[in-house]
């Protein structure tokens, strides 16, 4: 049977009180890059469909209002849309989502608290009419 070191009795508690907040750090790191995509992925969707019925029906109270719907149904709120109708006909419409993502891991950051960043998309269309 081998003895050992004195000196290396603690090591490895050492070593995981190291690591560990490293490893949590990129963890949940890992968890709010997947909760902007999927943030990004819904203004997306919503930017589509909107841009879709102002491009068919050229009505853009109708195109507001449903990217308004989408976003509420996904929770988000204080997302800004902007409808461009150029007015010609065959013209294009485009279609702006932007949102202030907050990063909920901030708060538990010291100095970070109330941090968000603005997660945009525009989507462009050829008017069918």
């Amino acid at each position: 049977m081998r003895r050992r070191n004195k000196s290396v009795r603690g090591q490895s508690l050492v070593e995981f009180a190291l690591v560990l907040p490293v490893f949590l750090l990129l963890l949940i790191g890992i968890a709010e890059f997947g909760r902007a995509w999927m943030t990004r992925n819904i203004l997306t969707g919503a930017s589509r469909e909107a841009v879709r019925i102002a491009a068919v029906q050229g009505n853009t109270a109708s195109a507001l209002s449903r990217a308004n719907n989408i976003l509420s149904s996904a929770g988000i709120s204080g997302a800004s849309v902007n409808i461009v109708d150029d007015g010609a006909p065959y013209g294009t419409c485009s279609v702006t989502v932007s949102y202030a993502f907050p990063v909920s891991i901030a708060g538990f950051l010291p100095g970070l608290g109330g941090t968000n960043f603005t997660l945009s998309t525009s989507t462009s269309m050829r008017k069918e009419f």
